[in-house]
């Protein structure tokens, strides 16, 4: 693909991606910086593009992954600063309870992270940036139904591992006692 068909099939999508990065970001700076990143990743396989039935679904798709790969960063960014922040709002909060807090926040971290691709998108829009399923089903293109199948899945795998970890934490802990007494 040429310039000149480059700037007349890909550049007057510029709204419609716009418009799409916007709900998903929720922010006007953040959401045209990702379109220009979107412009230039299309601009770096522009030699490829004739081989696409529709350049104009290939975008809503590279827009979409590029913006689930945003929102994935400030979220870690996000569960960080409220595990950190997590008890400092109480005037007697107990350091102990906040490094605990902090504490499970990462290993609930570890195990979404251990999550199919597809959950692990699910999970982090749902639960951490709080889209309703309706949102959930035009951004992902998948039905409601699809949708509450993984996030359960997910959530259950993340509960199973959790009390794994747990009771493993308790017999190491139980051990330990059991060799100072």
């Amino acid at each position: 693909m040429d310039t000149a068909r480059f700037k007349k099939e890909v550049l007057p999508l510029k709204d419609k991606l716009y418009r799409f990065s916007l709900r998903l970001l929720e922010d006007q700076d953040e959401a045209l910086d990702a379109i220009q990143e979107v412009f230039i990743r299309l601009w770096n396989i522009r030699e490829k593009l004739d081989g696409y039935n529709s350049i104009e679904a290939l975008s809503v798709t590279v827009t979409k992954n590029h913006c689930l790969d945003r929102l994935k960063a400030r979220r870690t960014v996000s569960i960080e600063e409220n595990s950190y922040t997590v008890g400092l709002t109480d005037a007697g909060s107990d350091l102990v309870k906040d490094t605990e807090t902090k504490e499970k926040a990462a290993i609930v971290r570890q195990f979404i992270e251990q999550l199919p691709e597809q959950q692990k998108m699910i999970i982090q829009m749902r639960d951490v940036e709080g889209y309703e399923f309706e949102e959930m089903e035009k951004i992902l293109e998948m039905s409601v139904n699809t949708i509450r199948v993984n996030l359960s899945r997910a959530r259950k795998k993340i509960k199973e591992q959790y009390i794994k970890y747990e009771n493993e934490e308790l017999r190491e802990n139980q051990g330990f006692a059991g060799k100072i007494l």
